[in-house]
């Protein structure tokens, strides 16, 4: 079967270590780079053309939802919200915006690997 191909969105260098620690040893997923800001993830989606983008909401630069709505536009590919804004505004923005799935930092792996996994 093939690694599902995946790019992280945190604008915390940590978060994305964690993240890619965790999603590589859950097998089955391989990420492709790692962006600290909306902009980045746009120009990295269009290089690296991944399967997931795994996108952070909050960031400087350009935040998750531009950076969601420029990428569901131009590019196949599923987004999956992971924030820390578990609240129901987050939630309609995230969702207008076009993301396949939210889910909250702090959420066990098994249910982001599942999430990532999930096929549409």
């Amino acid at each position: 079967m093939t690694a599902v191909r995946v790019l992280l969105v945190d604008d915390m260098r940590e978060a994305r270590r964690d993240l890619r620690t965790a999603l590589t040893i859950s097998g089955n997923i391989e990420i492709v780079g790692e962006a600290a800001n909306g902009l980045e993830a746009v120009r990295l989606t269009e290089s690296l053309l991944p399967d997931v983008v795994l996108m952070d909401l909050e960031m400087p630069v350009m935040d998750g939802y531009e950076a969601t709505l420029r990428i569901k536009s131009r590019f196949r590919c599923k987004v999956i919200a992971l924030t820390v804004h578990d609240y129901e505004s987050a939630r309609m923005k995230a969702q207008q915006s076009g993301v396949d799935a939210f889910l909250v930092k702090g959420a066990p792996v098994k249910t982001i690997v599942q999430t990532i996994l999930k096929k549409e």
